[in-house]
């Protein structure tokens, strides 16, 4: 499982979009070197065109705002035949001298907020946290349940998934727990189509309650949008990550 695992992660990050244009920069210095300076001119520039591509807002939005449509938010469940909720894991970082919130990393407090919001609305209702860690490091589930202790919630009702690497792990873990009962699944609204693809080939049965939605609702952008920005590389990084998923999963 660690070796699929590291592979997983292997091509996640050779796919992303500067890794992939320095790929294709040193593509065209090896062309260039064999006396192919043309060749080479064509490789550089489509280099930059990917690395230029993947840091505008247009097209971090284009691809993100697909993936964040398919599962409208569930703002109540006070409705629904369901007393779990479960949240997928994300990156957690504790040392000494920070807090819990500076820990875990944005989607991992918008996803933990989220469910424990959902939770208070149900009588009774169990918070089922997930995601671990590699050997170094802490299972975000160990910090969702501390942060929703924080906020009030009952340890007797939280449930930690500490052992799973990634979603499809995930996936298993929870429905051996739950089996085919239903429960509320939360998770960032761009990852919530691969989850929710994940989970029900491992034979459970989600209703999705996505949160943390990215892609910005403006269909017209200005000239200050075409301007590269970090915050729009990582929402592009974010898309690609899950079209590879979606594509493996399928």
């Amino acid at each position: 499982m660690h070796l699929t695992h590291f592979i997983k992660q292997l091509v996640s990050v050779a796919a992303t979009p500067l890794v992939l244009g320095l790929l294709v920069c040193f593509a065209g210095i090896v062309v260039g070197l064999c006396g192919r300076r043309r060749a080479a001119k064509i490789l550089w520039a489509v280099a930059a065109l990917i690395v230029y591509a993947a840091t505008v807002a247009p097209v971090a939005n284009g691809l993100l705002a697909p993936l964040e449509a398919r599962y409208p938010p569930l703002t109540d469940i006070s409705g629904l035949p369901v007393s779990d909720i479960v949240v997928l894991g994300s990156p957690y970082q504790p040392r000494d001298g920070i807090p819990i919130t500076a820990a875990l990393g944005q989607d991992g407090l918008v996803r933990i907020a989220e469910a424990v919001r959902l939770m208070r609305q149900v009588h009774g209702a169990r918070l089922i946290v997930s995601g671990g860690a590699s050997e170094d490091q802490t299972a975000s589930a160990i910090g969702y349940a501390k942060f929703a202790i924080e906020l009030g919630v009952d340890p007797d009702s939280i449930v930690k998934l500490d052992k799973p690497l990634d979603t499809a792990e995930e996936a298993r873990s929870v429905f051996v727990l739950l089996g085919k009962s239903q429960f509320v699944l939360v998770t960032s609204a761009y990852h919530m189509p691969r989850a929710m693809l994940l989970m029900q080939l491992a034979g459970a049965h989600p209703i999705a309650a996505p949160t943390g939605q990215l892609a910005a609702r403006q269909a017209n952008f200005g000239a200050r949008a075409w301007i590269p920005t970090s915050t729009s590389l990582r929402r592009t990084e974010h898309a690609i990550h899950e079209y590879i998923g979606l594509a493996i999963a399928n």
